[in-house]
C-alpha cells in the first residue's frame, strides 16, 4: 500500500471534504476558519462562484494548450488585462507555473540581460524549494539542507529586521544599506551583479515588512550601477497587504515583478513581468515549459482579478488588516514576555500578520508559538507558523474576509494563547 512521503508534515489533522469562502469543512461537517488561505493562495475565498463558473466553462472547452506550440484566448485575455494592475513600464510577461519556477525565470533572465553572474539576496528571503529558488533562500536552513552544493553567485546582505536586531527601524535600515554597500565592495562587484531580489514582507521569514527608506536605497543603487531589482511579490502580491503590490507602500520601482499564489484563487499559476526591451533579452529558448499557462488556470485568474476590483477587495484587505493587526496587538499587551515566554511582536501589512513569540531573554520561541497554533486549531482557527524557529504565528486570510469573521478570529485566537500561556 502506497502512502504520502513521510517528509511532507501537515501543519493540522484536518481532511478537508470541501471549503467555501473563509471557512473549510472537514469529514464530518466541521467548519473550521481557514486564515492559512492554502499559504496566501485563495485570494477570493474558498470556492468563490466567479472563479468556479469560469473553470468549469473552460473545462469544456479547452483544457490545455501547451503555449508555445498553440496560443489560447484565455492566456492572451489575461496578458491584457494584468496590463492593467501591473507597475507602470512592465509590459512583457512570462507564465510558468509555481513561485519557484517564476523566481527562476527572474533570475535567469536577469543574467542574460546583464551578463553578470551574482544575486544578492537578503537575510530571511524565501523564494522557493528548487535548487535554484532554494539557493537564494536563507529563512531557514530546512529549505537549503542536505542537497547542497547549491548554485554559486548568491551574496546575503541584512534585510532592515528591527525587532531580530533590537533597534529602531531606521538604524535597522541604515545598517542594511551599509551592509549592502560593503558587501558590493567585499563579495559581489557591481560588474558582476544582475540583481538584488527582494520581497516586500518577509514570509516565511517571519512577516517582516521592509520600509521606503529601504526599498528606495536599493532601487537607487541598483540605477547607479546598472544593477537589476527584481521583487518577489509572490505572497505579497494581489491585494495581500491592502495594496495591489506589496511595493506599492514603499515607493520601490521594480524592473522585474515575481507573481504567483493570489493570482488565480488556487489553479497553479505564476509569472514574472519586465519592460518588454529587457524581457527580449532572454535568450531563445530559456523560457517555456509543458504546463505554463494553462487555460484554465488563466480563466480562473481573469476572474480572479475581476472579483478583486468588482469586490474591492483590496480595500477590504486594508481595512480588515487594520482590525487584525489591532486585536492581535490588544492580544499580545497582556502577555509580555514575563519570567518564562510571552509576545515579543506583532506585525505585517494588510491581511498579512504575524506575532513573534519569544522567552523571557527574547530569543525565539518555536515551541511556545508551536503551542498555540495548535490550541487554534482545536478550536477551529487554522493557522501555519514562520521564521527561522518557527517562532511566528501568521494571519493570511482570504481577502473576502469580512469584518465579523475577523473578530471570530481574533476571539478564537484570544482563547488559544490564554490556553497556552494562562
Amino acid at each position: 500500500m502506497s502512502q504520502l512521503s513521510p517528509a511532507l508534515k501537515q501543519a493540522t489533522p484536518v481532511i478537508a471534504a470541501r471549503a467555501e469562502g473563509v471557512h473549510v469543512y472537514d469529514e464530518d461537517g466541521r467548519a473550521h476558519l481557514d486564515f492559512t488561505a492554502g499559504i496566501g493562495v485563495t485570494s477570493t475565498g474558498h470556492c468563490h462562484p466567479r472563479v468556479v463558473e469560469a473553470a468549469q466553462r473552460q473545462v469544456a472547452t479547452l483544457i490545455h494548450g501547451q503555449y508555445t506550440t498553440v496560443l489560447h484566448r484565455p492566456l492572451l485575455s489575461l496578458t491584457e488585462r494584468l496590463g492593467e494592475v501591473l507597475p507602470e513600464g512592465l509590459d512583457s510577461l512570462f507564465f510558468v507555473n509555481s513561485g519557484s519556477e517564476a523566481v527562476e525565470a527572474a533570475m535567469r533572465l536577469a543574467r542574460q540581460a546583464t551578463a553578470r553572474p551574482n544575486i544578492v539576496v537578503f537575510q530571511g528571503s524565501f523564494h522557493g524549494r528548487t535548487i535554484g529558488a532554494a539557493s537564494l533562500t536563507t529563512s531557514a536552513t530546512k529549505f537549503r539542507s542536505g542537497f547542497g552544493p547549491l548554485m554559486p553567485g548568491v551574496a546575503i546582505a541584512p534585510f532592515p529586521n528591527a525587532f531580530h536586531y533590537g533597534w529602531d527601524e531606521a538604524t535597522a535600515t541604515e545598517f542594511a544599506l551599509r551592509e549592502l554597500d560593503q558587501l558590493l565592495a567585499t563579495v559581489t562587484a557591481p560588474a558582476d551583479t544582475a540583481a538584488f531580489i527582494v520581497e516586500p514582507v518577509l514570509g516565511e521569514g517571519g512577516y517582516v515588512p521592509a520600509n521606503t527608506a529601504f526599498l528606495r536605497g536599493l532601487r537607487e543603487r541598483a540605477g547607479r550601477h546598472g544593477i537589476l531589482l527584481i521583487v518577489d511579490e509572490v505572497q505579497t502580491g494581489f491585494g495581500r497587504t491592502g495594496r495591489f503590490w506589496g511595493h506599492d507602500h514603499f515607493d520601490g520601482r521594480p524592473d522585474i515583478v515575481v507573481t504567483a499564489k493570489g493570482l488565480a484563487s488556487g489553479f497553479p499559476l505564476s509569472a514574472i513581468a519586465a519592460p518588454t526591451e529587457l524581457m527580449a533579452k532572454a535568450w531563445p529558448g530559456s523560457q517555456g515549459g509543458t504546463y505554463g499557462g494553462n487555460a484554465v488556470a488563466c480563466a480562473a485568474a481573469i476572474a480572479t482579478l475581476e472579483v478583486i476590483q468588482d469586490e474591492k477587495l483590496v480595500e477590504n484587505a486594508a481595512e480588515r488588516g487594520a482590525e487584525l493587526l489591532s486585536g492581535l496587538r490588544a492580544v499580545a499587551s497582556r502577555y509580555t514576555p514575563d519570567a518564562t515566554r510571552g509576545i515579543g511582536d506583532v506585525r505585517g501589512l494588510g491581511l498579512m500578520a504575524g506575532t513573534e513569540f519569544v522567552t523571557a531573554d527574547g530569543r525565539p520561541d518555536g515551541e511556545t508559538a508551536a503551542q498555540v497554533q495548535a490550541a487554534a486549531g482545536l478550536r477551529g482557527l487554522l493557522l501555519l507558523t514562520c521564521g527561522a524557529q518557527g517562532q511566528v504565528v501568521r494571519m493570511i486570510p482570504p481577502l473576502v474576509v469580512t469584518a465579523e469573521q475577523v473578530r471570530q478570529g481574533l476571539g478564537l485566537w484570544s482563547g488559544a494563547v490564554a490556553d497556552v500561556l494562562g
